[in-house]
């Protein structure tokens, strides 16, 4: 068993003021029991791909560096893991969304580089990030092991599959994802579903717990509501814990990682998989 921590929060203009109040939400998080605690992406600052400004790459830093230190430190002081989504700066015009891994007793396991890279009206990320050059990973912690995807990562499935594949028992997303104040409730709630149910779906084809933390607040002068709704889904697909759409909260959710051998047993996709029939996948697209 391993306790999972899910932390949903709103951002502010101030970088510092968002780490400080991570920090304080994690020590909140292990306080209760959290053995592995997932922040949402980019919780450093207010999700700044809305715009195309130059101004905003300042907020970019070195993986490792100051705030994966900050949090190594804390990890190792709490006994918990981090997973922390932070704004990478590789080399000078050179940037990558990137979730670094704090394991335990505060050493720094690694990092995942965002893999797909979106750019839709307010979510302009081709802008600031290169898609992600170290490929799909997986994190042996303390407590489990699991792999990172990053929010637009959760609508593909062969993201999910590969990182299952290289033996994660949980897959985490980091995710910043929201409606705009203009549309209506029908439409929030069918992209809400869908957003949830294809993750639900990586959890019943791989036969693992899902993990996924959202953002939430009003963001972008009003124009967007970043919905929360962070969740934890079992190795079927049944919702363990649904986080609110408007509120701040710290959720702790037991899971059974050895769920995984009943599921896959009893619901043998991986057994059936043809793997020699594949080939197509690795086209565009097939005329």
């Amino acid at each position: 068993m391993v306790n999972i921590g899910i932390i949903q929060m709103s951002c502010v203009a101030g970088k510092q003021d968002n780490i400080n109040k991570a920090v304080n939400k994690i020590r909140e998080a292990a306080q209760q029991g959290a053995q592995i605690i997932c922040l949402q992406e980019l919780f450093a600052s207010l999700y700044f791909c809305d715009t195309e400004d130059y101004d905003h790459f300042s907020l970019a830093e070195a993986i490792p560096g100051a705030t994966t230190d900050l949090l190594s430190n804390l990890a190792a002081e709490l006994g918990v893991v981090i997973i922390a989504s932070l704004f990478e700066k590789r080399a000078q015009g050179l940037y990558h969304n990137t979730t670094a891994v704090i394991d335990a007793d505060g050493s720094y396991l690694g990092k995942y580089r965002k893999m797909h890279i979106p750019d839709d009206p307010s979510f302009y990320e081709k802008f600031y990030f290169t898609p992600g050059d170290l490929g799909y990973k997986v994190f042996k912690t303390k407590f489990a092991t699991f792999g990172v995807l990053i929010c637009w990562d959760q609508w593909y499935p062969e993201a999910a599959r590969i990182t299952a594949l290289m033996g994660a028992e949980i897959l985490f997303y980091p995710t910043a994802i929201g409606w705009a104040s203009s549309q209506d409730e029908a439409t929030n709630n069918e992209q809400y579903n869908a957003w949830q149910t294809i993750q639900r779906s990586h959890a019943i084809a791989n036969g693992v717990h899902v993990v996924s933390v959202n953002r939430v607040g009003d963001e972008q002068n009003g124009n967007m509501h970043f919905w929360g709704g962070s969740f934890v889904s079992n190795p079927l697909g049944s919702v363990l814990y649904q986080a609110s759409h408007h509120e701040e909260e710290i959720k702790i959710i037991e899971i059974d990682t050895t769920l995984t051998d009943k599921y896959r047993t009893h619901w043998p996709f991986l057994r059936d998989r043809r793997i020699d029939s594949y080939e197509p996948i690795n086209k565009r697209f097939i005329d």
